[in-house]
């Protein structure tokens, strides 16, 4: 199986979609306040991305362009490493990717610890209980990082395979050849 570099570039992009998506939004916001259609996509993109959006503005001075910028550099560097032959960096940038999405639904579902949901005990025997809203959105936006996933580790392990396959016919060849 040959990986396709598109189709390991797709989750990260969905969240790169989302992502700028909710930054455009915001600033059609700021040019068509009247308009129902922004205000319904950015209403639903918000709880996606506020608070990662809220510590980059915080960090880089409140500067649609600067986001602009991040959100580039970041689909540049993604786009790389999609397409780099003889490495592993597009197994990192799916699952960082699908921890990003994680963190994003945690926080926009205003996940929040309470005592009344389920309760876990942790390691030291300390009580805690953890809510997270699991909405039809952040569900799919789930399960397609865990297929990216699983798509990264059936493509690593299949060159892993084609390498160690023509490795032995290399090594049989050396060795009938001596």
């Amino acid at each position: 199986m040959k990986r396709k570099p598109l189709l390991l570039f797709a989750f990260p992009f969905l969240i790169l979609a989302i992502l700028a998506g909710e930054r455009m939004a915001t600033f059609l916001l700021g040019t068509y306040p009247a308009s129902p259609a922004v205000w319904w996509i950015w209403l639903e993109l918000r709880p996606l991305s506020t608070m990662l959006w809220q510590q980059i503005d915080f960090n880089l001075g409140d500067s649609m362009a600067a986001d602009a910028a991040v959100l580039a550099a970041v689909s540049i560097l993604c786009w790389i490493a999609c397409h780099t032959r003889r490495s592993a960096f597009f197994f990192l940038t799916n699952h960082v990717a699908l921890i990003l999405a994680g963190l994003m639904i945690a926080v926009g579902s205003h996940s929040e610890t309470a005592s009344t949901i389920a309760t876990f005990t942790s390691p030291s025997g300390l009580p805690f209980s953890l809510a997270v809203d699991f909405a039809l959105k952040s569900s799919l936006v789930l399960l397609l990082g865990v297929a990216a996933c699983a798509y990264c580790h059936v493509a690593f392990l299949a060159e892993a395979r084609a390498r160690s396959e023509a490795r032995t016919v290399r090594i049989l060849a050396l060795r009938r050849d001596l």
